[in-house]
């Protein structure tokens, strides 16, 4: 069923907000697409995920020396190192297992809520938190898609950001008003493999979908040119039903949806660049040239050739035969490569480890020291984390409350993130101890480095305590009618 004009109309007062516009959606929807594509947002995304495959510009490098027009040209006869160093993955790589490596601590006082919650955080959920993470870092946004599978739960998938465009209604990029989705899938006609470009236009009445052809936007009569955001089955009818949100979630790695890649990228590139020349210095470079003196044969365009080329040098005088030698600069190299590296992992926020001597036992503020950039960036990425977290937990309540008739909006739920680094335990563990009767039981389980369940282990602790409780009374040491809770520490009556 097609839209009516009121639906068309409400539509485009979200693009235009309180203007007056004569384009159609299709027209609107031409535009956004069009600057999107050629964004330098959406560039840099495209470079973010090459360079996490390590593919960097130096793999396109070509050899030049200057030719006899005084120009560069391509050289066939010089080696052409391109070592591609993998700075990009190994920081996007530390961060998200730093910030994401081990599973979220979600806290509630509900126990039917936490219930409803681990069903949720189920192992595939860790992954794909895992996995938008790391498209975060790369393109500086990750997306993920509310629905329904084919069984009727609630699901999220991650989507691929450079597809995503979103219309943000505000400022600084918190509510959305409508998200455009533009792909390519790859269908069969006959024994034809064909690619087909398809767009999506998302926001809280629906979803309307087109193909992309020759002509333009043309309805997608296969998909279904206008649907809902799911459906439900009620008294064997079926029945369209929208979120009151648009179903997607924006997770961001920086306010400024700035990817890792943008800050690093010169630094990577001068570090590939120096570290290949090098190479092909010490492959193509003798340890002297030859001097030929009294030879004329060459004018001054061929002389520079076959310098270039042939480390040969011919000059006019009495005849001779001599070589020059070459020193390579090693240490002017080294210094430049070591402050290039380190350069990399400041601005990139990360941890270097070769080279670091923080002893064989590294004390607590040592480790604190050497992660300090590190754990500054894992804490403005889980900043915005929390936030998106805050839009899951919406879609999550609005399912419960449609399915069970619980309203859990009310409830308080913590969403903990556990950073995985080397830690000192033994210093972990002795404040542990001296925080008894300072702290609550739960508090310091949770802080402890040897405890993954917080709740299954204050369960475990409370079901040793009665186990104990119950061996005293059969021995005599305690009144049937005691409890743990009306013991002290030492195990006599307060």
């Amino acid at each position: 069923m097609w839209p009516t004009d009121e639906y068309q109309k409400e539509i485009e007062d979200i693009i235009i907000r309180g203007a007056q516009t004569a384009a159609t959606l299709e027209q609107i929807i031409q535009l956004e697409i069009g600057g999107w594509r050629t964004s330098p947002k959406r560039k840099w995304m495209e470079i973010g995920e090459l360079y996490y495959r390590n593919k960097t510009d130096i793999l396109e490098r070509q050899r030049t020396a200057i030719g006899a027009s005084g120009a560069k040209e391509p050289v066939g006869n010089l080696a052409n190192n391109k070592l591609a160093n993998a700075f990009v993955r190994k920081l996007v790589d530390q961060k998200v297992g730093y910030l994401l490596g081990k599973p979220l601590s979600i806290q509630t006082d509900n126990p039917k809520y936490a219930d409803a919650w681990d069903e949720v955080f189920d192992s595939a959920m860790y992954r794909r938190m895992q996995s938008t993470g790391k498209e975060a870092v790369n393109k500086g946004i990750a997306w993920w898609f509310v629905f329904y599978n084919e069984e009727g739960d609630l699901s999220f998938r991650k989507m691929h950001s450079k597809e995503i465009i979103p219309l943000w209604a505000d400022e600084a990029h918190t509510i959305l008003d409508a998200v455009i989705r533009d792909y390519e899938v790859i269908v069969y006609e006959g024994l034809q493999r064909k690619t087909v470009r398809k767009i999506e236009w998302w926001d809280t009445k629906g979803v309307r979908r087109y193909v992309v052809d020759g002509t333009g936007f043309v309805p997608d009569v296969e998909a279904g040119p206008v649907g809902s955001h799911f459906s439900v089955i009620t008294g064997g009818q079926e029945q369209s039903m929208n979120w009151e949100r648009v179903p997607f979630i924006a997770w961001k790695y920086n306010e400024e949806e700035q990817p890792l890649v943008e800050i690093i990228k010169s630094l990577v590139d001068d570090y590939d660049r120096n570290k290949s020349d090098n190479s092909n210095n010490l492959e193509d470079l003798p340890e002297s040239i030859y001097k030929v003196k009294n030879y004329s044969g060459t004018d001054p365009a061929e002389f520079r050739k076959n310098l270039a080329l042939f480390r040969t040098a011919f000059v006019d005088g009495d005849g001779d035969l001599d070589t020059l030698s070459l020193a390579l600069s090693v240490e002017t190299y080294k210094t430049h490569m070591e402050q290039a590296r380190k350069d990399i992992y400041e601005f990139g926020r990360g941890v270097d480890t070769q080279g670091v001597d923080i002893g064989s036992a590294p004390s607590g503020i040592a480790l604190k020291f050497l992660y300090s950039d590190l754990d500054l960036d894992a804490s403005l990425m889980e900043t915005e984390f929390q936030a998106s977290l805050e839009q899951l937990r919406w879609f999550v309540d609005t399912h419960l409350y449609n399915t069970t008739e619980v309203d859990y909006s009310e409830e308080d739920v913590e969403f903990v993130f556990n950073r995985d680094m080397p830690i000192d335990e033994e210093s972990i563990i002795r404040g542990i101890k001296d925080s008894i009767g300072i702290l609550s039981d739960e508090t310091l389980v949770a802080q402890h480095p040897w405890v993954r369940a917080v709740q299954a282990e204050l369960e475990r602790i409370q079901k040793q305590k009665e186990e104990s409780l119950e061996r005293m009374v059969a021995y005599g040491g305690l009144p049937p009618n005691t409890t743990p809770d009306a013991t002290s520490e030492d195990g006599d009556d307060e």
